[in-house]
């Protein structure tokens, strides 16, 4: 599948980070265990746009705004 942004990820969907925004961000990301070449699973999505994505047993909580600057591969 071509490459998307994590916004786009559907309740369920595991999909492969492709590109993370550069900056603190990316600093943070890689601090919660995110980093480029990982297969996530996107869990749930809340209302206002927060997407709540599954490493291993870890849920992270990403924001919409952000969500949409993370490049992926959704599988």
């Amino acid at each position: 599948m071509p490459n998307s942004t994590l916004d786009k990820a559907k309740k369920g969907n595991p999909f492969i980070v492709v590109k993370l925004p550069q900056g603190n961000i990316k600093s943070q990301l890689i601090r919660l265990g995110i980093v480029e070449g990982d297969t996530l699973k996107c869990i749930q999505r809340l209302p206002g746009g927060t997407i709540v994505v599954q490493k291993n047993r870890q849920e992270i909580a990403v924001g919409f705004d952000l969500a949409k600057k993370i490049h992926v591969i959704i599988q």
